[in-house]
């Protein structure tokens, strides 16, 4: 089996590893001196690339798990704070143009990750339209991060 590979560099590997643990109901699958993989057979991986400013360096904007439903959402929220986690919910918010449901959850090292779901298109009418100046509609940039994280997007111009 094929998958695709995130690797992320992490300050303190214990608290990485106690995140992603809780985060993905999983225990690592390999440990080693300063190293740690989760053989995560759920969900399958989804990209989403933002335009970014010209010149500006490729970098990690926000992570997410997509679910089928609502109930999902629902179904994460309280496995995660089960498990500890504080969560901010989001429901019927408009981002990436589309409309979604989504908690969110803050990683060891202020990265932003969301479970959501889609529940309806937001101007589908801008299908294969490229212009920059039409990216307001995905959203004000409030919920592609929790509030108040290091990768606070509140003053983007654009969402996910």
């Amino acid at each position: 089996m094929s998958r695709v590979q995130l690797a992320l560099r992490v300050a303190d590997l214990e608290a990485a590893v106690d995140f992603y643990s809780r985060l993905f109901d999983i225990a690592p699958a390999k440990r080693r001196p300063g190293y740690a993989n989760f053989a995560v057979t759920e969900p399958p991986l989804k990209l989403v690339l933002l335009e970014g400013e010209p010149g500006e360096a490729t970098r990690m904007d926000h992570l997410g798990v997509e679910v089928p439903s609502t109930d999902e959402v629902t179904a994460a929220t309280a496995r995660l704070a089960e498990a500890g986690l504080a969560t901010r919910i989001e429901d019927n918010t408009t981002c990436c143009y589309a409309v979604q449901d989504k908690v969110w959850v803050t990683g060891p090292g202020g990265e932003p990750w969301e479970v959501y779901t889609v529940t309806g298109d937001a101007r589908p009418d801008l299908e294969g339209t490229t212009s920059s100046e039409l990216s307001e509609v995905g959203g004000d940039g409030t919920c592609c991060r929790p509030e108040g994280s290091d990768t606070d997007a509140r003053l983007a111009v654009s969402c996910c």
